[in-house]
């Protein structure tokens, strides 16, 4: 499996009004791609909260704060690196670069997949990100990673856990689709605006 992920910073003033529609139009084009896990098509909008979106007062207590850009990204879980080089090359990311430009695409080795039975109602996609220090014993990250997702996955509301390790950086990313009503704790939420998910039934439960 392969995690790639990637992200379009926006102006100030652009309205995402268009990303939506975007993704309401192209969404669809990924529900069938083979070697795909699921791609999550999401979208934080500068000013907005978290708290705000879904009237959550006590979210907002708990740290959460505005957004300070438009970001429209996509998250993708792999099960086949190869159907990861053939979009980069097909006209799905060409119709990508043609409208923001070759963004930097990240990709990255998965440590742990969790996924429950049905993402029906996955509304966030929370990503977080810590810089691993040079002693990190990775078998043991691994494995940590391994028990941390699984006692998440029995949490209300949690629809999948991945962590992955960037070899580039040396970087533990931890990716977590959820309800909104899991969607409470620390890390940087997007709003999914589409998820297609044809492999999912092969991913690890």
């Amino acid at each position: 499996m392969l995690v790639m992920q990637y992200r379009h910073r926006l102006p100030a003033d652009y309205d995402m009004g268009r990303i939506r529609a975007r993704v309401a139009a192209r969404g669809a084009l990924w529900d069938a791609t083979p070697g795909l896990g699921f791609k999550a098509f999401v979208a934080r909008e500068r000013g907005r909260s978290e708290a705000r979106e879904r009237g959550r007062s006590e979210a907002r207590e708990r740290g959460r704060c505005e957004a300070q850009d438009n970001i429209y990204a996509s998250f993708y879980l792999w099960l086949d690196p190869q159907a990861a080089l053939a979009m980069l090359t097909d006209e799905r990311f060409r119709a990508v670069t043609d409208t923001f430009g070759r963004p930097r695409v990240d990709t990255l080795l998965p440590l742990d997949v969790r996924a429950g039975a049905e993402p029906g109602a996955a509304a966030v996609l929370r990503h977080d990100e810590a810089p691993l220090d040079p002693g990190t014993d990775l078998a043991a990250l691994r494995r940590a990673e391994a028990a941390r997702n699984e006692a998440a996955m029995a949490e209300p509301g949690i629809l999948a856990r991945v962590s992955a390790l960037d070899p580039a950086g040396w970087r533990l990313a931890r990716l977590t689709l959820a309800t909104d009503a899991a969607a409470e704790s620390p890390g940087r939420a997007f709003a999914i605006l589409h998820l297609a998910r044809p492999g999912w039934t092969a991913l690890p439960r």
